[in-house]
């Protein structure tokens, strides 16, 4: 009977002593893993996130890793992407953004650096400048939520709104507006990507555009827009990646080329001060 006693314990021993072997080279292998991967993917918006990733490929090459970019054309999918594991890393949100999609979606994601800041503006086929705004006027914003703050913002700089006391302006929602001397009416319900559209067909008097997708359309916020977001905005897009992969090396890589010299002068060369790189 001790003999039998004996026996099970050292196979139970030799058991979990295996066991704790499999699960140390279970994450030994994972690690090593993502140690000898030299391929980086990540999800972007075609301007100027894609862009700007394509000038970075050659620098991040002299790095030892291999940039590719997929390109999405919402504000939805590279985020499911990079949750999924699709994607190692996005570059099409700004930081209020990536915070609600964390909030809402409960999404395992981190902030891995700052990289632009694109600025937004309000352009107009038949307004040429803010004392032209009519009583009544129909102001088209899209529908994401972590933009309405940002317009409210540029709207109350121009002087067309005011704001409730107390009032969080980067949280702001248009029911926040406690002052409306034109009588603007709001409307809020364009996904970002048609905002464009809507400015060609001439469906409002002031339409708010994000820079990437207006710059698809040959507007440049300063020499197009009727208001413009300020210098000091809090919106700069970021590389998103998994918590988990936040200290990867390739992604700390790929900043340090985002913010180099080279990526710099072409942001600057190509955009003219609209678009600038976060320091």
């Amino acid at each position: 009977m001790k003999k039998k006693l004996l026996s099970l314990g050292l196979v139970t021993l030799l058991t979990l002593g295996l066991a704790a072997c499999a699960g140390s080279d279970a994450k030994s292998t994972e690690k090593k893993s993502k140690t000898e991967n030299k391929t980086l993917v990540v999800g972007a918006s075609p301007t100027p996130h894609a862009e700007i990733l394509e000038q970075a490929k050659p620098l991040l090459k002299e790095k030892g890793y291999d940039l590719e970019v997929k390109v999405f054309q919402d504000y939805v999918l590279p985020n499911k992407a990079l949750a999924e594991k699709e994607l190692d890393a996005n570059y099409f949100q700004h930081i209020p953004y990536l915070e609600k999609e964390i909030k809402d979606k409960n999404y395992d994601f981190a902030n891995a650096g700052a990289i632009h800041l694109e600025k937004m503006a309000f352009y107009s086929k038949s307004v040429k400048k803010v004392s032209d705004v009519k009583d009544g006027a129909t102001v088209l914003v899209s529908n994401s939520q972590t933009d309405w703050g940002r317009v409210i913002t540029m709207l109350k700089d121009a002087g067309l709104v005011e704001v409730k006391e107390g009032t969080i302006l980067v949280e702001a929602t248009f029911d926040d507006i406690e002052k409306n001397p034109k009588n603007l009416k709001f409307k809020y319900d364009i996904d970002p990507a048609i905002m464009t559209t809507a400015y060609q067909n001439d469906e409002g008097d002031l339409i708010a555009i994000n820079a990437n997708f207006a710059e698809n359309i040959g507007l440049n916020p300063e020499k197009d827009g009727v208001i413009v977001e300020k210098d000091n905005s809090p919106y700069a897009n970021v590389i998103a990646t998994r918590n988990d992969d936040k200290s990867d090396e390739r992604i700390k890589a790929l900043i340090d080329v985002l913010h180099s010299k080279e990526i710099k002068e072409f942001v600057n060369t190509k955009w003219k001060g609209t678009i600038s790189v976060v320091d």
